[in-house]
């Protein structure tokens, strides 16, 4: 016996990345709708070896459906999963919408997968943001082992997590670098990506910092623990998939690098590649398609008292978005639901 499941925004990046990775994990799966705007209404979409076709999300009814997977951005989310919620249809939803809401469980699985049954107070489950996504599956480990003061991170995040006009604008304006006939202005972004990194990502807020960054912050004290001092700066890279980050991390006690290797090795979700050599470590190139979160670079900070640098690589359209909330599922069902 299997769930009901819908995959809300199938069209998109995200939403046919989920649909990938049910297929793929062999999640149990009785029935699937796959739901659009009326503007995507009829496209087809894949999951495993069958073709769907997309229904109109306005006129699609969530009653009898165990959960409902959202990727349409939070606009779209206000609107519709509180009357999926109301259906009794679980929301997992990507966007940002409920993260910071008290009464809505934000969950990494490999952090704080108990955080679950916290789902009933709104029937509704959220996922994190992209880039801190993958840097708390690094961080509760370590911190378990040894209490993080406070991190410091840099990311590098690829066009993809702006979606699919965010990838057409580097590779045309990349083409257009070698036809100068051709003028890519930038439309996406505001200044070109083709060459070019952009220290911008998300609103700026009235201390400086991104609502991409603050994001990272406000996250991070959710899923791990709420003393954590977080610092971020966000930056967007000229990389189609996969984001990387450069974590500086600041102990309570002493933690040796040989001990953080071992215990990052052993931990859920993540693969350590850290060989001091050349091409001994992992880049978002060799991540896209996988699972796991890639850590290298591991080595000790000496200008603090108990400092770690590590970087750290994943596929953000996997385990920052449609991975996480199929794991979501995974343990909405196994925890709470217990159908399949």
């Amino acid at each position: 016996m299997g769930y009901r499941v819908v995959v809300a925004g199938a069209t998109g990046n995200v939403g046919r990345e989920m649909l990938n990775i049910l297929a793929e994990r062999q999640f149990p799966v009785d029935e699937l709708a796959v739901l659009a705007s009326r503007r995507s209404l009829g496209t087809e979409v894949t999951f495993g070896d069958k073709t769907l076709k997309t229904q109109d999300i306005e006129q699609f009814d969530f009653s009898g459906w165990d959960m409902a997977l959202f990727a349409i951005g939070s606009d779209a989310t206000k609107k519709y999963a509180p009357i999926a919620a109301a259906a009794g249809c679980v929301v997992i939803d990507n966007s940002s919408l409920y993260r910071y809401d008290p009464d809505v469980p934000l969950i990494v699985p490999e952090c704080n997968a108990d955080a679950i049954h916290g789902y009933s107070k709104k029937n509704i489950i959220a996922n994190p943001n992209c880039s801190t996504a993958q840097m708390v599956v690094a961080l509760k480990p370590l911190h378990d082992r040894a209490k993080i003061k406070r991190v410091v991170v840099s990311t590098y995040q690829s066009v993809s997590g702006s979606g699919k006009d965010a990838m057409d604008e580097l590779w045309e304006q990349t083409k257009a670098v070698y036809n100068p006939v051709n003028d890519v202005p930038p439309k996406v972004y505001t200044k070109e990506i083709a060459f070019n990194v952009i220290p911008h990502i998300d609103v700026f807020m009235d201390d400086g910092s991104t609502k991409e960054e603050w994001k990272m912050v406000a996250e991070t004290k959710k899923i791990v623990d709420k003393d954590i001092k977080v610092t971020a700066t966000c930056v967007r890279v000229p990389v189609f998939v996969g984001h990387s980050e450069s974590i500086n991390i600041e102990f309570e006690d002493f933690l040796d690098e040989d001990e953080a290797r071992d215990i990052l090795r052993q931990a859920p979700g993540i693969m350590v590649i850290d060989k001091r050599e050349d091409g001994g470590y992992v880049t978002p190139k060799e991540c896209v398609g996988d699972f796991a979160t890639f850590i290298s670079r591991i080595r000790q900070d000496s200008t603090v008292e108990n400092g770690i640098n590590l970087w750290c690589v994943s596929d953000n359209l996997r385990k920052g978005a449609a991975l996480n909330a199929v794991q979501i599922a995974e343990t909405l069902g196994r925890e709470v639901l217990k159908k399949g």
